[in-house]
């Protein structure tokens, strides 16, 4: 006998909002599946607005509010049976971010959570990694966000350190960042990577999700350093509209996969990794999990 349940995500980010709705299927003996149903994206740019003049727009929140209608007729027609909506960089900065998550919850009825990174941290570290996290090898998890970078170091099957940093892809495309920040970065890669004799990266987010699909690699197998930076020196030297028409990009990409590339780059170098694994997960798909964990729990709390 199966169980068969929807749960859903919702992803507010500096660049792009997301729903991801996942069938999760349980049967008596078995590791629950999750199964990505929908993933809907509609790239608003938050951060461009918060980055820039601090608080987010009237235009941008009518969007927004567009967004979080159709999102909760998509969650009642799927008759998903829990969700949760997490806000991240832009959101948590913004000047006027618990007011537009008040009239958007009163609007809609879905209630946005303002996380701070280490809580989005946090939640994508939760990801189901199993398949890569290995007890005799060592990784960084390196999650790159329009508004920030979350970094993760996994040694031994368990997550050892976690940091986010304001270092993203569209604060970087708006001249928007410390100029001591990559400094930080580095730093705190070298520091908490040095004691391991061999480290790989594992990356998720849009961007490069986008070059792995570029790649044309199997599934599950890595880009090695010189592929990215091969990529990265192609990008480079590409117009954005170049990127867009030879490239195939959607407009919304073409101009962050650059401060994208560059910070997986980077990461790579400052840990001294030869490859990077890209599983496609990311905040969405450990909010599913953490809701699918919280309400087997209460489940068996009634029984």
């Amino acid at each position: 006998m199966l169980r068969i349940e929807k749960f859903a995500a919702v992803d507010i980010g500096s660049n792009a909002i997301r729903l991801l709705i996942a069938t999760v299927i349980e049967k008596e003996g078995f590791p629950p599946q999750f199964k990505k149903t929908s993933l809907v994206r509609v790239p608003i740019r938050l951060g461009a607005d918060v980055f820039l003049q601090g608080s987010i727009s009237e235009e941008n929140y009518l969007r927004m509010l567009d967004a979080m209608t159709a999102f909760s007729l998509l969650m009642k027609n799927h008759k998903v049976v829990a969700y949760r909506a997490c806000a991240t960089s832009a959101m948590r900065e913004s000047k006027n971010g618990p007011e537009i998550a008040k009239k958007i919850l009163k609007e809609t009825g879905i209630d946005i959570h303002i996380i701070d990174g280490n809580d989005e941290a946090a939640i994508i570290a939760s990801t189901d990694l199993k398949e890569l996290i290995q007890d005799n090898k060592v990784f960084l998890y390196v999650d790159v966000g329009g508004g920030s970078t979350e970094f993760t170091v996994f040694a031994k099957g368990k997550s050892v350190v976690s940091k986010s940093f304001q270092l993203g892809t569209v604060r970087i495309i708006n001249d928007m960042i410390r100029d001591t920040i990559w400094d930080e970065v580095k730093e705190w890669v070298l520091t908490n990577t040095k004691e391991y004799n061999k480290v790989e990266v594992i990356g998720s987010g849009g961007n490069i999700n986008s070059i792995y699909r570029y790649s044309e690699k199997k599934v599950g197998k890595p880009l090695s350093y010189f592929f990215l930076a091969n990529f990265y020196e192609k990008v480079k030297d590409l117009t954005y509209h170049e990127r867009i028409f030879d490239l195939q990009m959607n407009p919304d990409r073409a101009d962050v996969i650059v401060p994208a590339t560059r910070i997986y780059l980077s990461a790579m170098k400052w840990s001294k990794a030869k490859n990077i694994y890209v599983p496609k997960i990311g905040l969405a798909d450990g909010i599913v999990k953490q809701l699918y964990n919280e309400r087997k729990a209460a489940s068996l709390e009634v029984k």
